[in-house]
């Protein structure tokens, strides 16, 4: 097996689209910007010949048709990243990872599986891993837990590593911190390739029982240690969690923990602030601050008994692709599950919030407007577009209606015959009175297009972006007329019919 083979066989994803990515010299945020889309075509070897030789970079959809992957990643876009020190930390708890520099200069951190793992599986403990990492929140892929084939959904991809292999800055990291090879890297991927069962059951660093129902983050904190300088804010937290636990008994509670978890522990008049600010008013988590954020694994945290609770907890609307028909029809993760829209329901919260409820049974709570549409503008800025084919865009549906029209069973069968509103075909041009195309178009249900916009599309057509003039003849009569038109090319294949006339009281065979 080449090298190319064996590379597409380890970013086995979805078998009917691929990902690619236009990238720009503009950087936001320490990262390039560049326009993502899905084309609906396999991803190929020639494509990912193409894509390790530098000619066009390419990625991979990790979902599956079957909600399954054979691998996941972890996509930090944190700026610088100490690369070798997230490997060694990876390696030395025994995690079967390949770490990578991303394009951007992040990491994604790839996951190999010798058989297929349900993406709700791989998804629950790359989670466990990130908040692990100390980067929790970061984007995991796949993105959902299941796709709506049948809708035209396909799933977010990412960028695979080495583009340009003789010279690429997308390369992996070796155990002693150096960029590995293309060779070197095929085989971390195949000593690193585990079985979902072994994955699913990595243990990470040490537990405290007395935790194991409390949000993850804070089972961590006491596991590892509380970082100088966050006592307070950790103490904070801490109390939301013991209000749960031990409502009657939250203060001695608190205590209890400062003094057996907490090193140094904080001062006790400090403590006791903490205990004044919580006894006036109830908080929430505080799960937006550090070091809570970080370690953050809410979707374990949901499912613990003194976590951030299902029923009252915001939800993590990612992975917005939109599929560009027309109209476009949108998709987008609600907690890894899969949602689909329609452009005014990913506008309005209250409709978005309607669409999870008949969708996926989630309720999400309601978002202020301004805060809504600052979620749904970033999301935009990074979100995928699949690509379709034409048939399914305005376009596509009037070019169509205008080759029915065309060349259809009601063509003049002399020029004269323009006047009635039929087309007239000679010398390779398809001529016809514009009021009679848009009647056609009316009657077949297509509103879409205003007058302005039909004669630009029919302008369009013609190769010189001439459509209009005049056509003079003589009728029946022998009188000259004269009468404006507008015209196409003659499609191919276009047959002329002869006009036949029915009257009322025949029946045609």
């Amino acid at each position: 097996m080449d090298q190319a083979t064996r590379f597409m066989a380890a970013f086995n994803g979805f078998d009917g689209a691929h990902g690619q990515t236009q990238i720009s010299e503009e950087r936001r945020a320490g990262k390039q910007k560049a326009k993502s889309f899905i084309v609906r075509q396999p991803l190929t070897i020639e494509l990912v010949q193409g894509h390790l030789s530098g000619k066009k970079g390419v990625g991979s959809i990790p979902i599956k048709a079957n909600n399954k992957c054979s691998f996941g990643a972890l996509d930090i876009d944190l700026y610088p990243l100490d690369l070798p020190a997230l490997d060694r930390r990876l390696q030395d708890n025994k995690v079967p990872a390949v770490v990578c520099r991303s394009k951007s200069g992040g990491a994604h951190i790839f996951f190999f599986f010798s058989e297929e793992i349900s993406a709700g599986e791989f998804r629950d403990k790359a989670g466990e891993i990130s908040a692990f990492l100390g980067h929790g929140g970061c984007e995991i892929f796949p993105k959902q837990e299941q796709i709506l084939v049948e809708r035209g959904d396909v799933g977010n991809f990412i960028n695979l590593p080495y583009f340009d292999q003789d010279q690429t800055m997308r390369y992996a990291i070796k155990e002693d911190g150096e960029e590995a090879t293309f060779d070197e890297f095929l085989q971390m991927v195949k000593d690193r390739t585990c079985t979902p069962d072994d994955f699913v059951n990595l243990t990470l660093g040490k537990k405290i029982d007395e935790f194991n129902e409390w949000p993850p983050c804070m089972q961590s904190l006491f596991s590892d240690g509380v970082p100088e300088g966050t006592r307070n804010t950790v103490m904070f937290g801490t109390c939301v969690a013991c209000k749960k636990e031990q409502p009657e008994n939250w203060k001695a509670r608190l205590e209890e923990i400062n003094t057996k978890h907490v090193d140094p522990p904080l001062p006790a008049a400090e403590v006791v602030t903490v205990q004044q600010q919580h006894d006036k008013k109830e908080y929430g988590f505080p799960c937006q601050q550090e070091p809570f954020k970080s370690r953050c694994n809410r979707t374990l945290c949901k499912t613990r008994k003194y976590g951030i609770g299902g029923a009252s907890a915001s939800v993590d609307v990612t992975g917005l692709c939109v599929v560009k028909s027309e109209p476009p029809v949108w998709f987008c993760d609600v907690d890894g599950k899969r949602v689909e829209l329609i452009t005014e329901e990913l506008q309005t919260p209250q409709k978005f919030q309607k669409a999870c409820m008949e969708q996926i049974r989630v309720m999400p709570p309601m978002m202020k407007m301004a805060d809504w549409q600052d979620l749904v503008s970033m999301m935009m800025a990074d979100m995928s577009e699949i690509e379709v084919p034409e048939e399914l865009t305005y376009k596509g549906q009037f070019l169509d209606l205008v080759e029915d029209y065309c060349g259809g069973r009601v063509q003049a069968a002399s020029i004269e015959e323009l006047s009635l509103g039929k087309p007239w075909t000679e010398d390779g041009l398809t001529f016809f009175r514009i009021e009679s195309l848009i009647k056609f178009l009316r009657n077949a249900k297509f509103d879409t297009y205003s007058r302005g916009q039909i004669q630009e599309r029919l302008k369009e057509m013609n190769p010189d972006g001439e459509a209009n003039g005049v056509k003079k003849f003589k009728d029946s009569k022998g009188q000259w007329k004269t009468i404006r038109v507008w015209h196409v090319p003659e499609f191919k294949g276009q047959v002329d019919v002869p006009d036949v006339h029915i009257e009322d009281n025949e029946v045609p065979f």
